[in-house]
């Protein structure tokens, strides 16, 4: 059972170990490298977990490192840690560090990059992973196993592709919460309580995405069946494609991934890896 060593210990970190935890991964083999007292203290809490304020010669012997910190602090925790980690398979969960970055930082081309989103905290998320020729078929296989406790996973050909990824599952559970807003504002302002607007709309919405992937048909298709002309879906939809909220949805994912795109240039990672 391979040793996987967590740098950093917030919302992402805590997802994958709660996951890992509830397939019964073995506490022994996981560790975390959290600098915030409180993080350590409720990663012991919640999971029974092992970990530290910093790195020393504990790291030696890991064979996994999850990379989860802000994007911000990498450089300075691959500083103090890369040492120890010289060995190791290197899994990125962080937004904005190209590979070309991670391979410097670390000393090793030993790295995948995944994109897991928001979902993952329920294990119900989906993460896109991406690797470099240097990377055995094996260690693609380590990588995507961690990430499979948090819901489903995915391989893209060109890293690159992640910028799209990340915008539109990375930062999709913003769009469908905002939609949801959307629809409890309209109920009360139609004279439901908030209680019912919510549950209405929650429960409308998993329903619809649940029939969606379970169904042969196109969300297209599905949606026609639901329309009736002259109906009351039909008038909701032609306000809807009145006001352009389809072109403007297009955009808006088109305008995440273009500061993707952006993030990974400031971070210094050189182009995507093709």
């Amino acid at each position: 059972m391979n040793r996987i060593l967590f740098i950093g210990g917030g919302n992402m970190a805590s997802a994958i170990i709660s996951g890992l935890v509830k397939q019964r991964y073995p506490l022994q083999a996981l560790h975390v490298v959290e600098p915030v007292e409180a993080q350590r203290e409720r990663l012991r809490h919640d999971f029974g977990v092992s970990s530290q304020a910093g790195a020393d010669h504990k790291l030696d012997a890991t064979e996994l490192v999850v990379w989860a910190v802000k994007p911000q602090m990498f450089f300075a925790a691959a500083r103090d840690c890369g040492e120890h980690l010289r060995g190791a398979l290197h899994l990125s969960v962080m937004a904005g560090i190209r590979t070309a970055a991670l391979i410097q930082a670390v000393q090793t081309s030993c790295v995948v990059r995944a994109m897991p989103n928001m979902p993952a905290l329920i294990g119900q998320g989906i993460a896109a992973l991406y690797a470099p020729a240097a990377v055995l078929p094996q260690q693609r296989l380590q990588a995507q196993r961690v990430l499979d406790a948090t819901g489903a996973t995915l391989w893209v050909e060109q890293e690159s592709d992640l910028d799209a990824v990340t915008a539109l599952s990375g930062s999709g559970p913003a769009y469908v919460f905002y939609f949801i807003e959307a629809m409890m504002q309209a109920a009360q302002e139609m004279g439901l309580s908030a209680e019912v607007g919510r549950s209405l709309a929650l429960a409308t919405f998993s329903g619809a995405a649940a029939l969606a992937q379970g169904s042969p048909e196109s969300p297209a298709t599905l949606r026609d069946r639901v329309t009736s002309k002259g109906g009351t879906t039909h008038a909701a939809l032609l306000v809807l494609e009145a006001s352009g909220v389809k072109a403007a949805i297009v955009a808006a994912l088109k305008a995440a991934q273009q500061r993707a795109r952006e993030l990974g240039d400031e971070f210094g990672g050189g182009p995507a890896v093709p």
